[in-house]
């Protein structure tokens, strides 16, 4: 009997604010579980039961201003991760790919339906070219699934996100024009606003948001927490910009994203903090949004809101499957990465309903028409999902079991650290960057203490034990593997390389302070025993600013060191960091030709451009250095061990050197020694 009394005195629909907000948590919990079962995307759960608790069926949940508000917010959310996840190394080498892409998008159905509308639905121009528009463009209701099945940066994915620039812009600018013509106001003066807005939105994004951001990490590191705030702050000042100048909020969300993506590496602790906040709150807000916003009864309006949807939905699969097919005849793409964009692009959501309501408020539209849209979203929120996760998988299963997709190794990393935090966090951050995003070997972070007469062994080891809790965390964090282990041994350096052989370790990380004495060969003795006893790749950093601010990375490669038998690895490494960060490359070849290593890097699996310049003497390069370099790039040198190929006298003195110049960041590698076949493996071509 008190229940019954409990919902009577609540009433429907429940308004009450913690009530509403379970019930909504309830939604993301147990949706996806449901269809999952049923092998569906776990999305789509959440999209039903917004749709069964919402105010067209049962009216348990009223569609309030706070979930109106949160689901805008989870739009723009998505829109500004599907910016972050743009391959800008791919997007940059080839922009003609996603102008392809979505230019043919969004003319494709655009034209057939200007042209099938008018005729057959009997709409006048005006409201043609509006209704067309709403289902050329396309919103990324299936993000979540080609983020989690590590398809982000496939190059058919990455013209779909980039080509959300094409579409959405082009869906504006004929909102634009038509609302302009309704009102009397279609002239050439509007077409220049429109074309100034946009201008002035990439410009703003692109100008001011990158150094701001780059100031930020810089000064403001040591609490991410304050990082993910100031993310949050760009992100919605650039929809806010954007609304502004009268765009969309998601299209400067989207440029945002863009705007960031070479400063938040994947696989750190900043990019998994977005992605978890967006996965798990925000875009799930926008999914249960766009549930409420259907209305399953107007099914039983009549035939005229069922024959308008037939017909949309008709013409915007067959024109979007038409766009996928002649995009992946020209640009040679597999089947699967043919279904992916066809999945990706033929999802709608609350953006096409907005500029549908436009329309109806404008007096293009009846209410047979808006009805007919709220239900082009409910088959869009269906079938993008389904297409997208058959196709995605199909397509993450190809590329793992492709030729040279899988033979880079996830690096089994072995951090020995001293007691400066901030070093310590920016070793971390570095190694994050080097495993990527998509590794399952952990990060071996390791402290040695010499035991000390004035303090008992135990009360040292415990203090390092809390420092390594806290990097532990920062691993956790960024959903990285991090392991710690501290140990007792009165000669480091041996402390160190016993436990890369214990841990099996791949490479070691080593940092530099550049305040040990230079009376021991380079670094001093500690690293300089490492060297000495062990094969295994050694990093030598000294970061001088946050890994994730660096805007081109710098190689000096020794004549000779292509000879040595670690240089394969070595050169992944580089270009690794380099397509981690998103930054350039420039190599620098010391005494031999650029293009003969130009050749070099190529063999080497992992995509990333680069430059080439060769200077004929070692007197050369720190002139070159200092004239090119800023305090925001990173000096990256190969360099072989004393008396192994490769190994020039000029390296001994090289870091101190690259200590005083003004990036202050930079790394040593110390190639493999003694297994020519392991270095082989990084070769595209075995």
């Amino acid at each position: 009997m008190i229940v019954p009394l409990v919902v009577d005195s609540l009433g429907l629909p429940l308004d009450q604010p913690v009530l509403v907000f379970t019930i909504a948590m309830a939604v993301f919990l147990v949706g996806p579980l449901v269809v999952k079962r049923f092998g569906q995307p776990g999305i789509v759960g959440i999209v039903i039961l917004g749709a069964v608790i919402g105010p067209g069926a049962l009216e348990i949940v009223e569609h309030s201003s706070a979930i109106e508000l949160l689901g805008e917010v989870g739009l723009i959310y998505l829109l500004f991760t599907v910016g972050l996840e743009l391959d800008m190394r791919g997007f940059k080498e080839a922009p003609e790919n996603a102008a392809l892409f979505g230019l043919s998008s969004f003319f494709i159905p655009f034209l057939i339906g200007t042209a099938a509308t008018y005729t057959i639905l009997g709409l006048d121009i005006w409201a043609a070219l509006l209704l067309s528009s709403v289902f050329a463009s396309h919103t990324l209701l299936a993000y979540p699934i080609v983020n989690r099945l590590g398809v982000t940066k496939n190059r058919a994915v990455t013209a779909v996100f980039g080509g959300i620039l094409f579409t959405d812009t082009l869906a504006l600018v004929v909102l634009a024009i038509v609302t302009g013509a309704v009102e009397g106001e279609l002239t050439v003066w509007l077409f220049a606003q429109v074309g100034l807005a946009i201008v002035v939105l990439f410009g703003s994004a692109w100008f001011v948001l990158p150094p701001v951001s780059r100031w930020f990490f810089q000064n403001f590191s040591e609490e991410s927490y304050f990082e993910f705030l100031f993310v949050m702050v760009a992100i919605f000042a650039a929809a806010s910009l954007a609304e502004l100048l009268e765009l969309a909020a998601i299209l400067g969300a989207f440029v945002a994203g863009l705007a960031l993506n070479q400063l938040i590496p994947q696989g750190g602790t900043l990019m998994n903090r977005i992605e978890f906040v967006g996965n798990a709150f925000f875009i799930p807000f926008f999914l249960l949004h766009v549930g409420m916003l259907v209305d399953p009864s107007v099914i039983l309006d009549g035939p005229e809101t069922l024959q308008i949807t037939a017909l949309i939905v008709v013409v915007m699969v067959l024109t979007k499957g038409g766009a996928a097919w002649f995009v992946a005849q020209i640009q040679g793409y597999t089947p699967n990465e043919r279904n992916v964009i066809f999945g990706l692009s033929v999802g709608q959501a609350a953006a096409a309903l907005a500029i549908t309501l436009i329309g109806f408020e404008e007096g293009l539209f009846g209410a047979e028409v808006l009805n007919a849209v709220v239900l082009l979203l409910l088959v869009t929120a269906l079938v993008s999902p389904w297409l997208t996760e058959r196709a995605a998988t199909d397509l993450a299963l190809e590329r793992e079991v492709g030729n040279g997709e899988d033979s880079a190794k996830d690096p089994n990393i072995l951090l020995p650290l001293s007691h400066n935090a901030e070093l310590q966090q920016r070793l971390l951050e570095l190694a994050f960057v080097i495993k990527g995003d998509g590794g399952s070997e952990p990060v071996h972070v390791m402290t040695v203490v010499q035991p000390d007469s004035k303090r008992s062994t135990e009360t040292q080891v415990a203090s390092v034990n809390d420092d390594l809790e806290e990097l532990a965390a920062a691993g956790s964090a960024a959903e990285i593997p991090v392991e710690t282990e501290t140990r007792v041994n009165h000669n480091i350096a041996s402390g160190v390389v016993q436990g890369s052989v214990e841990v099996e370790s791949d490479q070691i990380i080593m940092g530099w302070d550049a305040t040990e004495t230079f009376s021991h060969r380079i670094f001093g003795s500690i690293i300089d025993q490492v060297l000495k006893r062990t094969t295994l790749p050694v990093l030598i950093s000294r970061l001088g600013h946050p890994i994730n601010t660096t805007r081109r990375i710098f190689v000096v490669v020794p004549i000779g060191a292509d000879h040595h038998e670690g240089f394969y690895e070595a050169v992944h490494l580089v270009k690794r960091l380099a397509a981690g960060l998103g930054a350039e490359l420039h190599v620098i070849v010391v005494e031999g030709s650029a293009h003969q290593f130009e050749q070099l890097f190529e063999l080497v699996e992992e995509d990333a451009t680069a430059e080439f310049d060769e200077i004929d003497d070692w007197g050369a390069l720190l002139p070159m250095l200092e004239a090119e370099t800023d305090s925001d790039d990173l000096i990256v040198s190969i360099s072989p061990r004393q008396g192994d190929v490769g190994w020039h006298t000029e390296l001994e003195e090289l870091p101190k050197r690259l200590a005083e110049m003004p990036p202050e960041s930079f790394i040593t590698i110390h190639p493999r020694q003694g297994e020519p076949e392991y270095d082989r493996q990084y070769l595209r071509l075995k």
